[in-house]
């Protein structure tokens, strides 16, 4: 499956954040650089020790944001690479810097991400393409067909999908970053305001705007640079896919809801591990049937099944798997290139056992997952 494999051991050893929102006196360049001060205080890296950064954003800023968000750091001459894949482009910039350590080029690297997502429905398509104009290029109007079929065929009820969300609002009411903290009912989400039937508002992600970083460290180079081996956690499994042909159109999320399963695949061959060891997981939610369905696609349960263990109690902080712990896009928000980097900023938090309130018992093994518009979709496990 792999034309080549991981060499050196990579290790996590700095994460930042900024608090998700809307920031109107900020620029993005400013919310990025926040979250890169943050992660390289985090480690104790020096700013010089950084080898090469890739930054994951979306939307036009200007061209090479990534080199203006760190001029004020002071450019040392590094790489500095700008990734855009769609809502996978920070997790795709992690991606990058994982491969560029395992295979040897580099000891140290940044990966960052940062958006202001503008208001109003989020759209993926060209200014002139035909979707706009038929409703195709509507992410909810997708995410809604979804939950229709799924609903059809598992027999979930209504009040399980609204059950995400009220999970996911009671772990952000006790996370200090995310964008909305106010708790629901199942009521409550039911009656918000309709999106895009059966999709209600409190079932659907905000735009946002925001910023991750990570850094990443071959193991072999902890020493030389003075890190903390105790804090680092391992990166077992940095997984990247795109779809397939499709004859029913590939890139529709109403008939390929499950290419996860390919990258979730990979990452278990490459960590050596299997769905039963994950304690945690990072989902991408952007509305509430996309945490069931990627749970699934994960193989974390059967098909048809997450919406019983949602009820049940089994994702919830205190269940047998906990899923978005921090509250996940549905409380966090969206900002595209930070959401990828934000999973793993709290998975490594949980791992470390620093997650205070939300934190997970005995959390020993993370997975993110985050997918985006040309079913692109990364996989990354985390193990301490």
């Amino acid at each position: 499956m792999f034309q080549f494999k991981p060499g050196r051991e990579v290790v996590v050893v700095g994460v930042g954040l900024h608090p998700f929102g809307r920031f109107r006196g900020k620029d993005l360049a400013s919310l990025a650089r926040e979250a890169v001060v943050e992660a390289l205080k985090d480690c104790a890296v020096k700013w010089r020790d950084i080898q090469v950064a890739y930054f994951g954003h979306v939307y036009y800023h200007g061209m090479s944001v990534g080199e203006t968000a760190l001029a004020s750091l002071g450019l040392t001459g590094i790489p500095i690479i700008n990734v855009e894949n769609a809502c996978s482009s920070g997790s795709t910039a992690f991606w990058q810097a994982y491969w560029g350590i395992t295979t040897g080029m580099f000891d140290v690297a940044l990966a960052f991400g940062a958006e202001k997502v503008p208001g109003g429905p989020v759209t993926v398509t060209a200014a002139d393409s035909p979707d706009r104009y038929i409703g195709g290029d509507h992410m909810m109007a997708g995410y809604a067909l979804r939950m229709r079929r799924y609903m059809e065929e598992t027999g979930a009820p209504a009040s399980a999908l609204a059950q995400v969300t009220v999970k996911a609002r009671q772990n952000a009411a006790l996370n200090p970053y995310a964008h909305r903290k106010d708790t629901f009912t199942v009521e409550d989400v039911l009656n918000s305001r309709p999106i895009a039937d059966p999709l209600t508002l409190y079932q659907c992600c905000p735009t946002s705007e925001g910023s991750a970083a990570a850094v990443l460290c071959a193991r072999e180079a902890l020493g030389r640079y003075g890190l903390d081996e105790s804090r680092a956690i391992r990166v077992v499994a940095a997984a990247l896919t795109s779809g397939n042909y499709n004859g029913r159109g590939s890139d529709h999320s109403a008939f390929s809801p499950y290419r996860t399963e390919p990258a979730a695949v990979q990452a278990y061959e490459m960590s050596g591990l299997g769905p039963e060891d994950v304690d945690l997981v990072q989902v991408h939610d952007a509305a509430t049937i996309g945490e069931l369905q990627q749970v699934e696609a994960l193989q974390l349960f059967p098909k048809g099944e997450a919406w019983r263990a949602t009820v049940e109690g089994r994702t919830a902080l205190t269940g047998d798997l906990p899923v978005n712990t921090d509250g996940g896009l549905l409380a966090m928000g969206h900002p595209f290139g930070a959401t990828g980097i934000r999973m793993v900023h709290e998975t490594i938090t949980q791992l470390r056992g620093e997650a205070g309130p939300r934190q997970v018992s005995n959390a020993r093994v993370g997975m993110a997952q985050c997918s985006g518009a040309g079913d692109v979709t990364t996989v990354q496990i985390f193990a301490r």
